[in-house]
């Protein structure tokens, strides 16, 4: 049976040690994403952000996150260039995706050539994502500007959502369609 740790006394000797040291224990303790979610709350002003493994988030400065509990899944990736506002009380679900633009532009005069590789395309051709308060985003959804997603919606798992979500509506699919819409005088999820 293993001894109990004197806490006080390992977390000082690990973190005046070599970094991969306190890295390792972070890691193993699970502290990496609460570490990492606490940073970024205070960062970006968010209280309340929560952060789950493996999360990415790009392009922060034009990023708004809501108050009060929005919190990340497994492996979420964030990336803007523009801007995307994320309401209150949004959950997303693992492997979501969310971006305001692609790599390429590939509307109007100044497209994108098919033998340019992609990492050298210019940035563009997406707009401004808005997810609105109270928002759940299912497991593995693609959400590409310019797009809204009302309060109160939820994005089911594997969709694309590739026009705007009127609020209170469940999606889903590929491309997402509205699949039910919450009636406020029944105060049920009724089928459309």
């Amino acid at each position: 049976m293993k001894s109990k740790l004197n806490l006080p006394n390992n977390i000082n000797r690990l973190l005046l040690s070599e970094t991969p040291l306190w890295a390792g224990w972070i890691g193993r303790c699970n502290l990496g994403s609460k570490v990492k979610s606490m940073c970024l709350s205070r960062l970006l002003n968010a209280h309340g952000l929560h952060l789950g493994p493996g999360c990415v988030v790009q392009g922060s400065k034009f990023i708004h996150f809501g108050r009060n509990e929005v919190s990340f899944s497994e492996g979420v990736h964030i990336t803007c260039i523009d801007r995307i506002s994320i309401g209150r009380g949004v959950l997303f679900g693992s492997r979501v995706y969310v971006s305001d633009h692609n790599h390429g532009i590939y509307k109007g005069p100044l497209q994108s050539h098919p033998q340019e590789p992609p990492t050298q395309r210019k940035l563009g051709g997406g707009g401004v994502v808005e997810i609105g308060d109270h928002v759940w985003i299912g497991d593995n959804a693609v959400i590409v500007g310019p797009i809204t997603i009302g309060r109160g919606s939820i994005v089911g798992a594997n969709s694309v959502v590739r026009a705007d979500v009127p609020e209170f509506t469940m999606v889903g699919g590929i491309p997402a369609r509205a699949l039910k819409r919450f009636e406020q005088a029944t105060g049920q999820w009724e089928k459309l």
